[in-house]
């Protein structure tokens, strides 16, 4: 199964007052363990990056207006989430901001029921308590100190180690019944991987009673 993590930044919260994304950062799972895929973009908003949004990701309007727009990077985009389900926190967010890129550019929306939302596994299961990014992260002993400015590469990163603790999948997925028929069916392994079972005869199981009565003290506690 492949799964994409994926977080954006952009240029406000709101979209209904225009605002846009400067960067999505995508790094692909397979069989909840990373492969070497990724997708990583900075985009020019053709808007002003707002002050509070500023702050957060610290991208200027100079620097995004050296970037290619969304509609030059949709395709790619597309492409790479293609048929896999997206690890998202806060996923309202995040959709909303590329549903509204998608339709800006004529194309369909990215459908509610493709997406894992860890901002909601974290509240269903750790109820009352912080559920930011970065209080996750502190909850699961994840090393964020990286995490200086929100940038959506590195966001994915620490979302990924989050969203396996999240589901108690620590250790890669190992198929171990696979791993015994190979054992079975291959002479190679059969021969030297499974021994025989010698059982003690009863002359010797006489024996061995006598010594320990022998050389044994008895324990009195």
């Amino acid at each position: 199964m492949k799964e994409v993590i994926l977080d954006t930044e952009t240029t406000g919260i709101e979209v209904k007052e225009g605002h846009r994304i400067v960067e999505i950062g995508c790094i692909e799972l397979e069989d909840q363990i990373p492969t070497s895929k990724k997708f990583h973009c900075y985009l020019n908003p053709e808007r002003k990056v707002s002050e509070n949004a500023f702050k957060v990701h610290g991208y200027s309007d100079q620097f995004l207006s050296l970037q290619k727009k969304f509609a030059e990077i949709c395709e790619e985009f597309l492409d790479f989430i293609e048929n896999k389900k997206l690890i998202i926190h806060n996923a309202g967010f995040d959709l909303s901001h590329l549903n509204n890129e998608l339709s800006l550019v004529g194309k369909n929306k990215i459908l509610k029921n493709n997406i894992v939302d860890t901002l909601e596994l974290a509240r269903n299961k750790y109820p009352g308590s912080q559920i930011s990014l970065d209080a996750l992260c502190k909850r699961f002993r994840i090393d964020n100190s990286r995490r200086i400015k929100h940038t959506a590469l590195i966001d994915c990163e620490l979302l990924y180690k989050v969203y396996i603790n999240l589901i108690d999948q620590k250790e890669p997925t190992l198929n171990f019944k696979d791993y015994e028929n190979k054992l079975l069916n291959d002479k190679k392994y059969s021969n030297n991987y499974f021994k025989k079972i010698i059982y003690p005869t009863e002359k010797e199981k006489e024996l061995h009673k006598s010594f320990l009565s022998k050389n044994i003290k008895k324990n009195f506690f």
